[in-house]
């Protein structure tokens, strides 16, 4: 059964009807969350014994970073669905995640940045884990840039599937860089291990905010693919009902 639903969604006038039912959806429940998160994490959640009051940044800076990476991920698992099956949804999936992943990724740096300033004494350091995130942002420009090459559609998404099979090496760099390097970065926020000593509201603010981003960044990864995929189909008989 779920084989079945996987090829159907695969179609894109079936891809295109469902995404549109979601959309409402995820954007509401990332609105809700994002609220919810934002009124935690100002008034809610303590003040940090050690930080301060800017620690709260923390509520930005990490579902950002998360999601700079997840975004990546999903977009590698497009790439080598791409690469094996060659369907327009994986294309457009896989295109539609590298804008979204680009501003996470910025997002994340300029509020690490914000957040070193006071607790490093300097907005920048050429610490491993924020070189490798900077590298993240130069491979998704990179890819939005071979993205633009449309002068063969087809030739091009199978180059950007490649290349972004091949970035995919720098995701467990920034994952493990604080394990396999002398670094200022602070470990994991949250550990499945159970080392992460965050009080009990601040790990449900985080979570309500990285939800919130996820939800977000799945609205807008839906949306794009969604109008590209009727550009890419453009001449097909079931865009015809949509344009209309």
């Amino acid at each position: 059964m779920q084989p079945q639903f996987i090829l159907r969604l695969s179609s894109p006038p079936v891809f295109f009807q469902m995404t549109g039912k979601a959309l409402p959806w995820l954007i509401g429940a990332s609105l809700i969350l994002g609220a919810i998160g934002l009124w935690s994490a100002l008034f809610v959640t303590p003040t940090d014994a050690q930080q301060g009051e800017v620690y709260r940044v923390l509520y930005v800076h990490v579902p950002t970073a998360w999601m700079s990476m997840l975004l990546y991920v999903v977009a590698s698992l497009y790439a080598g669905l791409h690469l094996v099956f060659r369907t327009s949804v994986s294309a457009v999936m896989m295109r539609a995640m590298l804008p979204t992943g680009a501003w996470m990724t910025l997002l994340a740096l300029v509020t690490g940045s914000l957040w070193g300033k006071p607790t490093w004494g300097t907005y920048w350091i050429w610490d491993a884990r924020l070189t490798f995130e900077l590298l993240l942002l130069f491979i998704y420009l990179g890819l939005i840039a071979v993205a633009s090459l449309i002068d063969d559609e087809r030739k091009t998404d199978q180059l950007l599937s490649v290349f972004t099979l091949v970035g995919l090496v720098n995701i467990p760099l920034i994952y493990f860089s604080v394990v396999f390097w002398n670094t200022l970065h602070q470990g994991a926020s949250l550990s499945m291990s159970g080392g992460s000593k965050m009080a009990p509201i601040m790990k449900a603010t985080l979570f309500v905010c990285v939800l919130a981003m996820w939800l977000g960044c799945a609205a807008l990864a839906m949306a794009r693919a969604r109008w590209q995929l009727v550009d890419r189909e453009r001449d097909s008989a079931w865009t015809g009902s949509v344009l209309a």
